[in-house]
């Protein structure tokens, strides 16, 4: 089969979906890998590095396209369908698209994919199970996110972040409020715990006090259950409105005490939880910063907006929704890794096979030739629940 990797048309996205190292690893595999000419040069990775360890450049987009088996991106096809018209138009009925897709929110790009006849994989519901750590993209995007927030929070400070002690005096160190303890909250931590800085931590989740203190955080408590706090995956659930109030009646005087707040409080396919309040962000300091990492899905503060620096009272909150693209090197030899995980988890000899009692593959899932299998995008796009499951293998 056919493996291509495309530039991206995303504007500002500066990642590629395979880079020379996880290409070459995927010809061993028995997989025919080709790319774009010039998707990897803005992440630092030229034609001629492709082409060293054997992979095939193609400098024509639509027929690189066409002759592809399993196309695989970071912002898969369809995320813009004016704008990459040309590209839906040559794909074959058939294709296997693997990337980020956005399967449970963005209903068009489902729409025009189904139209399309193709099979989709998304890199967002890779279960977090063991298994499938070294395949999980979110994590290492949200780990490479955590860490740029930090130097952006440093960067706009009017302070340095360690305490020194000077014959001018002592200064004292910044205190940073982290709110989510996930995988970018935590890396949040270790990052502005490194450069010297005072942290606190929230989380609904009981069950990360531990993680937070072991990185030297004070972990701030609410008292909920942790059965009540996460979903059996893991992940954060949706709080209530009440259960909402409380959080911000107990973050309210962290967010006030705090020179920097990294906020990234997210829950899978929701708007985010708008945790910090404008009157919250009033009870900050003149020159305070916060940083929301949960911007693309609309913000935990009540005054980001995405992809804007907005300046209130003093206070810069910064809404940057693509930060990896800002460490393209890394994150895309982290995501290169990631899908070629995939791809060596879901093809045998040269062959892709979608076994779907295997759970990777049937969580990743999201169509199958146009037809929609994930029961969370079908409810997205208000279809019948299936009732015949889908053939439990199949070759691609």
């Amino acid at each position: 089969m056919i493996v291509s990797a495309i530039k991206e048309s995303l504007s500002g996205e500066r990642m590629v979906a395979l880079t020379p190292a996880a290409a070459a690893g995927l010809v061993k595999h028995g997989l025919s890998v080709r790319i774009q000419a010039g998707a990897g040069i803005a992440a630092g990775f030229s034609d001629a590095a492709y082409e060293k360890v054997g992979i095939t450049v193609v400098a024509d987009r639509a027929e690189l396209i066409n002759q592809t088996d399993i196309l695989v991106q970071v912002h898969a096809l369809g995320s813009n369908p004016e704008a990459q018209r040309a590209e839906l138009a040559a794909l074959k009925r058939g294709t296997y698209i693997i990337g980020f897709a956005d399967p449970l929110t963005d209903k068009t790009a489902m729409q025009v994919l189904s139209q399309c006849g193709v099979t989709l994989l998304s890199m967002e519901l890779v279960p977090r199970i063991t298994r499938a750590q070294s395949m999980d993209a979110l994590s290492s995007m949200a780990s490479l996110a955590g860490y740029k927030a930090v130097l952006l929070a440093a960067e706009k400070l009017g302070k340095i972040f360690p305490m020194m002690i000077t014959a001018a005096g002592t200064i004292t160190p910044a205190k940073v409020f982290v709110i989510g303890a996930g995988v970018a909250g935590l890396q949040a931590i270790a990052t502005a715990r490194r450069l010297g800085a005072q942290v606190s931590a929230f989380d609904v989740r009981p069950a990360v006090k531990e993680q937070v203190q072991s990185l030297g955080a004070r972990f701030i408590e609410l008292p909920l259950q942790e059965a009540e706090a996460q979903t059996p995956a893991g992940y954060a659930r949706q709080q209530s409105a009440e259960e909402q109030q409380r959080q911000r009646e107990l973050m309210a005087h962290s967010v006030g005490d705090s020179d920097v707040v990294i906020s990234t409080a997210a829950v899978p396919g929701k708007k985010a939880p708008v945790l910090i309040s404008d009157q919250m962000v009033a009870g900050m300091q003149s020159g305070s910063v916060i940083v929301d990492l949960a911007a693309v899905r609309g913000g935990n503060c009540a005054l980001t907006r995405p992809d804007e620096v907005v300046v209130h009272q003093g206070v810069t909150i910064l809404g940057s929704t693509n930060l990896t693209a800002t460490l393209p090197v890394h994150a895309s030899q982290m995501y290169a890794n990631n899908i070629a995980n995939v791809l060596k988890h879901l093809t045998k000899k040269g062959e892709c096979i979608l076994d779907t009692q295997d759970q990777i593959t049937r969580d990743m899932l999201v169509m199958r030739d146009g037809i929609i299998i994930n029961q969370s995008v079908r409810e997205l796009l208000d279809l019948p629940k299936l009732e015949v499951p889908a053939a439990a293998t199949g070759t691609g």
